[in-house]
């Protein structure tokens, strides 16, 4: 009610201003509403409510029937949007029909196919919510123009495309101005300097034009611009500036994503002949959601069981107190986590080991039961990492810059394990165990079927005609890893590399590829902590004091955790590795603060940095033959 009311009094005084003054039975037409929802406030005789009510009926009137050629605005950014009302939903996932009779098809769709998106929540944001409703207001109008700025995450997210697509074919003329300052994404200039946000939040954003031409057919012009920099030159430059002294940049967005950014094109024709890692390995999932870390995910064993055993006899409220695990969510709940627990038995053989960042081992109890003490276990692939295997993980999109989002498992992954912004954890195990059980999870092996690889059959048949001899799921496992390692491919693919999950070339020489994947075996061998050469030690642990993780700071080849006790000889170029998100070394440490180091957790540390330092020195070896693969690619429908 406030802002509605001073703004009707500032447009009275600046119609004054102008020399008009408002009459008696005179209003300026703006309206109190929520633009989202099309039901009307029902007439009340409660004190207020009557106006209210008139207010809800006359904005109705302007959302259903008055035309409007200009809508322009800043709408709310709120991922969890609280305007779940059918129309808006509707108008989102089922599209409309214009008067001409051309249907809209809605967000939800792209090349007239379903979306296909196993979590699309981001589609449910409320930006994206008054982005469709002006656009539906304007294609009802067949002429107008509307003016946001927005969350700038739908201009490339996959998740967006049929947003973009949709938007493409309402708009003659799409003009995007990038502001950048995407905290998340950690955005930085492109010469390296500081990139602020416009506003104080950690969301980047863009200001968007769409102009609807009247009578002119739906062939869509993009053009793209961006600003970035400090906040108060971003803000200069706005105030400069306009459409007509702006510098755009033509984009031709295309199948299948309709990015509404540049992006270099030269070499996607020969990149889309790769093959994609959901292609190669057909059985994966995203990591588990346990909902409640701090209660299922332990740093022992021992300490799983004690916490399995005393959270299963609370009294709900009390253990909602005691393991602070604040109010119950949609899919989490105290009362069925602890039912979970019950039921399972209390099975010691359920305590599992969980890698829950890169080279952090940590325990949980897994029962495999969704909406039990674990949210979301994935047991439909979890399932075969309770055995012998190899689990390559990955994302499908990744906001940090250069792709670096690939690690190797033989345990269950928790979903943040790359901590990637944009997206989560996958695993792509490398081989399944049929079972005749549902969950398959704890039978014994002898009611296991023989396990298979987990590797589409045309892989293997058209490596076995191009080679004249087959190849094992290993070193097909490790050929892969091996690509994902090189520095050259992520460098070169980048643009690619950001958009969706990786694809691979192979090569159709034989000897190249088993030299390949020697060195993906021995990052297998390193990043399992398993290889013989982390044996020797690489640096000391010297200093006196309790080992008490306190404050991490990394100065002249030295880590230390307090201020009297370090970790000595660790190059900058291992201390600064990152793993997805995680600057490796930093964030174990960090991890494990107010937390007593042991002797096995500082040789654990210390295998990690020699593993680091080994993987820098393979990663070089391979790019010395990556050239090679593609000067050798093997092509194959």
């Amino acid at each position: 009610m406030a802002p509605y009311a001073v703004g009707h009094l500032k447009m009275s005084f600046l119609l004054e201003e102008m020399g008009y003054k408002l009459q008696k039975d005179e209003r300026f037409k703006l309206y109190l509403t929520n633009t989202l929802e099309m039901e009307e406030l029902a007439q009340s005789s409660l004190p207020g409510m009557a106006s209210l009510s008139e207010e809800s009926h006359l904005a109705g009137k302007v959302k259903k029937e008055t035309p409007i050629l200009v809508i322009m605005g800043n709408p709310p950014y709120s991922g969890h949007s609280a305007n779940k009302g059918k129309w808006i939903s509707d108008l989102l996932k089922k599209g409309y029909v214009l008067p001409d009779g051309y249907k809209d098809e809605g967000y939800y769709r792209v090349d007239d196919q379903p979306l296909g998106e196993k979590n699309p929540k981001w589609l449910q944001d409320d930006y994206v919510k008054f982005i469709r409703f002006a656009q539906w207001k304007i294609d009802q109008m067949g002429e107008g123009v509307i003016g946001f700025i927005t969350n700038h995450s739908y201009l490339d997210n996959p998740t967006f495309r049929g947003m973009r697509q949709s938007l493409m074919r309402s708009f003659n003329e799409i003009y995007v101005l990038d502001l950048h300052g995407n905290s998340l994404k950690k955005e930085q200039c492109p010469d390296g300097g500081k990139d602020e946000n416009v506003f104080d939040i950690m969301q980047g954003v863009a200001i968007v034009l769409f102009i609807k031409k009247k009578g002119e057919k739906q062939s869509s012009k993009v053009y793209h611009s961006e600003l970035w920099g400090l906040r108060d030159n971003k803000y200069e430059w706005l105030r400069e500036n306009d459409i007509s002294t702006t510098q755009w940049t033509e984009i031709f967005p295309k199948s299948e994503f309709y990015l509404f950014i540049p992006r270099d094109e030269s070499l996607l024709k020969k990149y889309e002949k790769f093959l994609k890692i959901n292609d190669i390995f057909p059985v994966n999932s995203v990591g588990i959601v346990t909902a409640r870390d701090n209660l299922t995910i332990k740093w022992s064993p021992d300490e799983v069981w004690t916490t399995v055993l005393n959270f299963s006899k609370m009294d709900p409220k009390f253990a909602r107190e005691a393991y602070n695990l604040g109010k119950d969510a949609r899919d989490w709940k105290v009362e069925l986590a602890q039912k979970d627990l019950i039921e399972s038995g209390f099975d010691k053989s359920k305590v599992v080991p969980i890698l829950y960042r890169p080279f952090d081992i940590r325990y949980t109890y897994y029962t495999g039961r969704s909406r039990g003490f674990i949210c979301m276990p994935r047991p439909e692939v979890m399932k075969h990492m309770m055995r012998e295997n190899l689990g390559l993980i990955t994302v499908r999109q990744v906001a940090e810059g250069i792709f670096n989002h690939a690690f190797v498992t033989n345990s269950i992954i928790e979903s943040r394990i790359t901590l990637s912004n944009k997206g989560i954890g996958f695993i792509f195990p490398l081989y399944f165990y049929p079972s005749s059980d549902k969950e398959g999870l704890f039978v014994k092996d002898e009611e296991m079927g023989k396990r298979r690889p987990n590797i589409s059959p045309k892989v293997p048949q058209a490596l076995s005609e191009a080679y004249g001899k087959q190849p094992s799921p290993e070193e097909i496992f490790y050929y892969i890893y091996a690509v994902l390692y090189s520095n050259i491919y992520r460098k070169k693919y980048a643009e690619f590399l950001k958009m969706d999950f990786p694809r691979v070339p192979f090569t159709n020489n034989y000897s190249l590829f088993t030299k390949m994947a020697e060195y993906g075996n021995k990052l297998v061998e390193l990043h399992l902590l398993k290889s013989p050469e982390l044996e020797l030690p690489v640096l000391k642990f010297q200093g006196v004091g309790d080992n008490q993780v306190e404050k991490v700071r990394y100065e002249n080849n030295r880590v230390y955790i307090n201020e009297s006790q370090y970790f000595e000889g660790i190059p900058e170029n291992v201390w600064e590795y990152q793993i997805g998100g995680y600057q490796v070394c930093d964030k174990w440490l960090k991890e494990r603060k107010g937390r007593k180091l042991s002797l096995e957790d500082i040789k654990h540390f210390c295998k990690i940095v020699a593993a680091l330092e080994k993987t820098l020195a393979v990663q070089n070896e391979i790019d010395k033959f990556y050239s090679q693969v593609e000067e050798s690619l093997f092509e194959s429908s």
